[in-house]
């Protein structure tokens, strides 16, 4: 009789940063099993009070760039620039996240990368 296979909770990886615009989450491989994970990275951001700020944010994947935008940032105070997508994984390999964060008379309040396993 084959062994029943075990429930495992999902994964939730998490890496966050104070005052810093670059960021990187490591996630090691599982040799058995393919996975999901629902990645979110989020950068906040305060307005140095000059005219013209901007923030950008790049998110690499195993190296390779996912995502990047860059938005004009409020002069207001605080500002954020956020995504969310989808990666799978497949057996026996790691998962590298990073985070690049670029400022233009502003400055990084926070720096928060979220790999959320779908299903498990």
């Amino acid at each position: 009789m084959l062994p029943v296979p075990s429930r495992r909770p999902p994964e939730r990886w998490v890496a966050e940063t104070r005052g810093r615009e670059t960021l990187r989450l490591d996630i090691p491989p599982d040799a058995l099993r393919d996975r999901t994970f629902e990645i979110s990275c989020s950068l906040q951001v305060a307005a140095k009070g000059a005219e013209g700020a901007w923030h950008a944010l790049k998110v690499l994947v195993d190296g390779a760039q996912e995502w990047a935008r860059r938005v004009p940032t409020h002069a207001d105070g605080r500002d954020s620039l956020d995504v969310r997508f989808r990666k799978t994984v497949p057996a026996g390999r790691p998962l590298r996240l990073s985070a690049l964060g670029e400022l233009h008379r502003a400055a990084a309040v926070s720096l928060q990368l979220v790999a959320e396993e779908e299903g498990g």
